[in-house]
């Protein structure tokens, strides 16, 4: 693996920082590794941050970091819906995340694209059955991300995918996932770093998402045992991942850089 590959997919919360404490050594192992030549794109599910707004986050943690270098689940949904003509998009999100739509029609009357992305208390039942409704009218669901659940202040919290999953439930219909661990998601941020699948590792610590997600897009994938991991979850997939190891910190000694 280490002759191959020659640029990185790297998760965020859970395995560059944690809330708002940076993994210890990550800035040191990133800063070895671009060196080295190897490229980065900073892969995230993270619904309620802007690439603008997470670019100040990454180098408040003292990590260098452009812009063009993140790759987030609602940037990548406004890629994939800016190729649908006639595309009518209601933005149901936290925070700022909704300005990586700009150039989208973007409404909440009569959509034919409804986005969601992790609304945390927003998760109302008012919210949810006027999404059904418009679900029930026509309008396509298309999910940010699916995840389980995240660690926040040191414990496991509820995520958006219990909520995708309760609609589409509901409706009848089966939202389309743009963020990890869908191959449109790896797909699009392969063509974002210039890079074959054959020439990247996916760094992170959500076995579903980041494993089996980059495993399916056809890219090595490395768990790191930070963030949400659990130890009981490598026994739940089909196949392991290619590296285990302890933190992102680690990352340049297993590419052979120490």
């Amino acid at each position: 693996m280490r002759q191959d590959i020659k640029g990185f997919l790297l998760d965020l919360d859970g395995t560059l920082y944690t809330d708002n404490t940076v993994v210890s050594g990550a800035a040191e192992s990133l800063d070895q590794l671009r060196r080295r030549g190897y490229s980065f794109r900073f892969v995230t599910n993270t619904t309620n941050k802007s690439r603008a707004t997470l670019k100040k986050k990454i180098e408040g943690l003292g990590i260098p970091v452009s812009e063009s270098e993140i790759f987030s689940a609602p940037f990548a949904a406004a890629q994939w819906l800016q190729k649908i003509p006639e595309a009518r998009c209601w933005v149901l999100t936290r925070g700022d995340s909704s300005t990586d739509f700009e150039g989208l029609q973007l409404t909440d009357q009569d959509p034919n694209f409804i986005v969601l992305g992790d609304l945390m208390s927003g998760f109302t039942f008012e919210l949810l059955n006027d999404v059904f409704r418009k679900l029930l009218g026509g309008a396509e669901l298309v999910a940010l991300q699916k995840n389980r659940y995240w660690l926040t202040e040191g414990e496991l919290t509820i995520d958006a995918g219990a909520f995708v999953a309760a609609l589409e439930y509901a409706s009848g219909k089966t939202a389309h996932l743009v963020g990890k661990p869908s191959c449109d998601f790896f797909n699009l941020a392969l063509a974002n770093i210039g890079l074959p699948a054959s020439r990247v590792a996916m760094v992170g610590d959500d076995i579903e998402a980041d494993i089996e997600g980059a495993h399916g897009a056809g890219l090595k994938a490395i768990l790191v045992k930070t963030g949400k991991f659990q130890e009981e979850d490598v026994q739940k997939v089909g196949i392991p991942p290619d590296a285990l190891i302890e933190s992102i910190a680690d990352l340049p000694v297993l590419m052979g850089d120490s």
